[in-house]
């Protein structure tokens, strides 16, 4: 066989026989979603992420100085199809609500999602386009840039922290499951009345139907300062 009909390996088992891939930041938040996906925020460390990778731990401090940082990006990440290419149909509170609606989607659509989110500062071009969008909204409505900002805020807030109990509920693990048949029996089991007639609701898992309660709520209150 002549050197030229010898069978070459991949492109890239080339390029990276012999030492570790090279790093990319892009992927390397990617791999991490993937882990989250598959074995959750507790379980995602920095040595899991770099063998993921191919890559020694301490390589990927190049990117993340501490594990607060990877956090960071994969929110930014997560927030990545948040803002509509265009605007939502309706007047301020339907494009307020669809945002929101976004959001809590992107949380949902990851383990753990909000609490990954949760306590991070991204200011990458997704997050800070939502956030845009979202005061945007807002100051096109006619509140003021302080009540916008509050406004939006107040939003976010509602949002990762309902999902935040939504995703504690729903992603239960044996050790801690998630059983309304306990919060049943302690109420009817004691004497707490208006508890007993509120169960049907406080014992439901359509947490959908919760989170527009709370977001009309929270729309209804805007509207005073509207």
């Amino acid at each position: 066989m002549s050197p030229s009909s010898t069978p070459q390996p991949p492109e890239a088992t080339r390029a990276t026989r012999g030492r570790p891939p090279r790093l990319d930041h892009a992927r390397t938040v990617e791999a991490a979603l993937q882990l989250l996906d598959a074995s959750g925020l507790d379980a995602l460390t920095m040595r899991r992420l770099a063998d993921a990778v191919g890559t020694q731990a301490g390589a990927l401090y190049r990117y993340f100085a501490a594990k607060q940082d990877l956090l960071t990006a994969m929110a930014e990440r997560m927030l990545a199809d948040c803002t509509p290419r265009s605007p939502a149909h309706g007047d301020w509170s339907e494009q307020l609500a669809d945002l929101a609606r976004r959001m809590r989607t992107a949380l949902l659509n990851h383990r753990d999602g909000a609490r990954v989110y949760a306590g991070t500062h991204a200011t990458g071009e997704n997050t800070l386009g939502f956030a845009d969008t979202l005061v945007g909204v807002l100051l096109d409505a006619g509140f003021q840039p302080d009540d916008a900002a509050r406004a939006a805020l107040a939003v976010v807030h509602f949002t990762v922290g309902h999902t935040l109990e939504e995703q504690a509920a729903t992603q239960a693990t044996d050790e801690e499951p998630a059983d309304p048949e306990r919060l049943r029996q302690a109420v009817t089991s004691g004497h707490y009345p208006h508890l007993a007639a509120a169960l049907p609701v406080l014992t439901s898992s359509d947490f959908t139907a919760h989170f527009e309660f709370g977001l009309r709520l929270l729309v209804r209150g805007l509207r005073s300062l509207d």
